[in-house]
């Protein structure tokens, strides 16, 4: 049992400090990976606060077919997917508009990284919203293979493709932009 689950088990025996450590440890990554599915982070904040929600009023049962994590991103995915098919709005505000920049001793190293990391996101929100799933997924979430077609609901071999076709695109988007980055 991973922490996550840990903490969920307990909010249903009804410690409510479960789900607050549920939403302290997933919070921050769950609003990124929903950033890149709707593109607007209001809206980001709003699926999230409904997954939450879902979890602390319906309180559905985790089976532990996967990591609570995955369980919870699927619930999340599902939740975004479904209110923009109701809502049908999607906000162009750029994610660099919203994120905190923090100073260390040295400042030219710092503008260098938070150039490149505006401009990775930047290249990413060009890419579709399956490009960016699996690449947030796999790279800034860590989750396996499995995991990612567990919560993108695809098969292995569709998430296999599908992030070797993303990190082509998203390679070829940097280097037109002067930037490469070896990892991709």
């Amino acid at each position: 049992m991973d922490n996550g689950e840990l903490c969920y088990q307990r909010y249903i025996n009804g410690d409510d400090e479960g789900l607050v450590e549920i939403i302290r440890d997933y919070k921050d990554g769950l609003l990124l990976y929903l950033y890149g599915i709707t593109g607007n982070i209001g809206l980001s904040e709003e699926y999230a606060e409904e997954t939450f929600f879902k979890l602390a009023v319906k309180k559905p049962a985790f089976r532990g077919k996967s990591s609570f994590k995955t369980w919870l991103y699927t619930i999340g995915r599902n939740a975004a997917i479904d209110g923009m098919r109701k809502n049908s709005r999607i906000s162009d505000i750029p994610l660099e508009e919203y994120t905190d920049i923090y100073d260390e001793s040295d400042i030219e190293a710092d503008l260098l990284k938070e150039e490149q990391r505006l401009h990775l996101h930047r290249a990413m929100k060009n890419l579709s919203s399956d490009y960016r799933q699996v690449l947030y997924l796999t790279f800034f979430e860590d989750f396996s293979i499995d995991e990612t077609a567990n919560i993108m609901k695809k098969n292995k071999k569709q998430v296999n493709n599908l992030l070797y076709r993303a990190k082509q695109s998203l390679k070829a988007s940097l280097e037109k932009g002067g930037f490469s980055y070896e990892e991709l």
